[in-house]
């Protein structure tokens, strides 16, 4: 094969050749004295003289591609007729037939999806590069097809035609660059994969299934270019038929993170039972955080949910509004108060609260669920909204919707959590297990005998046994005379009962909260408490947001 015929249009050879031309210096420059190019110095009489270096126009083209060790061959016209193989790529794959056509001549190519690339080249006249194709014979290599066109014609007409193209197929071995990136993909793999175990072990299990809501979440860990982050979730009841949701973001990816959240989440559930306004819950989150670690922040809402008040009173660190629908599907979006992120310190919470009435719908979520690099986020946060006005049936159903309208796939490129709540429009027969009834307590030996005759009279027509219906009774009287005895006005009593359990409740106006005490036989008090604590199946207190206590009690109600 005669080399000198072709030239391998290469990016850059033309200029590159110019340049050369133009920047050779003449024997009467060297004369004046002007010093040659990247070199300091001129030479003496006494220098012994260079030694005879060809240039590279000189250099015989075969001589040096059958010496690289990059797989090289040239094929020639429409065709793509095998001109010429290395060395190299006869070490590799044989020998090949001179003349005949690629596909029939170098079949290695097809696995790696080449000849589509030559037919692309042979038209465009331009460079073309496959990176990192495996090839037959177990290696990698990178393919550069580059267009070459015979001198002779080139100089008649400024360019090649495309019956006399040619491809000049260059084949570098990166085996070992792709198996180091293969055992680089696989530890990521596995690191991603421990991350999102660890995440999805730290997740509750199974959601805590309040009396008054129906519940339902969802996570998708982010794609598996994307470490999973710390987006957490949860339910917890915390008795007397309220119940606490919860959800929030660590900032930051990988384990670290999934750490971080388990440890804000228990947390939570420990500051939860202690049945605290939400805004004092992220007070106290709020320091843990920093100790936790001091460069790690993180979104939160914490919100609770009262049956008897119907509203959604909460409280929110750096995090997201929360969303409702009502029946008539309007869609209300949460208002201030919003706090900076957990973890920053200096920051006094605050609580809100928006109605939660019968027949309606709240969502919490995640950043990852309304947030795109290529649009505003409160743009998100409207797309939302319209899908959740949109969006009917049970919370699982509606989670479900939410996560398709926002586009979320398994390669998304950010965790998504999505916790929705819906508060039951009962009728019929599901309504009359769900009842309430409440009386105004007034000071007066009185007070005690008039809120047990009340209370036996909502049991009786609650139609409950003869048994819990005395048990109830009996809780009402202790819980009204501790209040009576060690409480201030206004006080009130409350009776609910859901599908599952007997709820009593008594209020006063005293922020000091009892607790279950040994009374000693010469005792004449203190055991109030003690036998409620005995009878019922739960109890507990909490101080009220407008000041004074709320003191209940609940029995499990038998499955008929």
């Amino acid at each position: 094969m005669n080399f000198t015929r072709w030239s391998a249009r290469l990016p850059g050879t033309q200029r590159r050749a110019a340049a050369r031309t133009d920047t050779a210096l003449s024997p009467d420059r060297r004369a004046d004295g002007s010093v040659p190019a990247a070199r300091g110095e001129q030479l003496t009489d006494e220098d012994p003289p260079a030694p005879d270096v060809p240039s590279v126009d000189e250099l015989p083209v075969r001589d040096v591609l059958d010496r690289v060790p990059a797989l090289v061959a040239l094929l020639h016209g429409p065709e793509h007729r095998l001109a010429y193989v290395n060395d190299a790529y006869v070490a590799a794959f044989g020998r090949r037939d001179l003349g005949a056509r690629a596909r029939e001549a170098l079949p290695e190519l097809d696995e790696p999806g080449l000849f589509p690339l030559l037919d692309q080249v042979q038209r465009s006249g331009r460079p073309r590069t496959l990176k990192s194709r495996k090839a037959p014979d177990g290696r990698s290599y990178t393919f550069t097809c580059t267009p070459v066109t015979e001198t002779g014609d080139e100089g008649r007409d400024g360019r090649g035609g495309r019956d006399d193209r040619g491809v000049l197929v260059f084949a570098t071995d990166v085996t070992d660059h792709a198996e180091a990136a293969g055992r680089l993909r696989a530890s990521e793999r596995s690191q991603r994969e421990t991350a999102v175990t660890l995440q999805r072990s730290l997740l509750p299990q199974k959601l805590e299934e309040p009396d008054d809501l129906r519940v339902a979440a969802t996570y998708h860990p982010g794609g598996t270019e994307a470490a999973v982050g710390g987006d957490w979730y949860d339910v917890i009841t915390l008795g007397g038929g309220r119940t606490a949701l919860v959800i929030g973001d660590v900032m930051g990816r990988g384990v670290r993170a999934a750490a971080v959240m388990g440890q804000l989440r228990t947390a939570v559930r420990a500051y939860a039972r202690l049945d605290l306004p939400p805004h004092e819950v992220l007070q106290l989150l709020d320091g843990l955080a920093a100790e936790i670690d001091a460069n790690q922040i993180a979104t939160c809402v914490y919100a609770i949910h009262d049956p008897n008040e119907g509203r959604l009173v909460y409280a929110s660190a750096g995090h997201l509004p929360i969303l409702v629908r009502d029946e008539n599907g309007t869609v209300q979006r949460a208002d201030e108060p919003t706090g900076p992120p957990l973890g920053t310190g200096g920051w006094i919470h605050t609580s809100g609260s928006i109605a939660l009435p019968p027949g309606s719908t709240a969502v919490l979520y995640t950043d990852g669920l309304v947030e795109r690099r290529d649009e505003d986020l409160d743009e998100g946060i409207a797309a939302l909204e319209r899908a959740l006005s949109g969006a009917g049936g049970t919370p699982q159903v509606v989670c479900d919707r939410l996560i398709r309208s926002a586009g979320v796939t398994p390669d998304h490129d950010d965790d998504v959590a999505v916790l929705v709540l819906q508060h039951p429009a009962r009728r019929g027969a599901e309504a009359e297990l769900f009842r309430n009834a409440a009386l105004e307590l007034l000071g007066g030996v009185e007070a005690a005998p008039r809120a047990r005759a009340f209370a036996s009279g909502v049991l009786t027509s609650w139609r409950f046994p003869t048994d819990l219906h005395d048990l109830g009774v009996l809780a009402t009287s202790e819980l009204v005379a501790n209040s009576l005895q060690h409480g201030t006005p206004p006080m009130r009593l409350r009776l609910r009962r859901t599908d599952r359990r007997l709820i009593v409740e008594v209020t006063d106006g005293d922020d000091h909260l009892p607790r279950r005490r040994r009374a000693e036989p010469g005792d004449e008090s203190g055991r109030g408490i003690a036998i409620v604590a005995t009878i019922a199946s739960n109890w507990g207190s909490r101080r009220t947001p407008g000041g004074g206590k709320a003191v209940w009690c609940e029995f499990v109600l038998q499955k008929p």
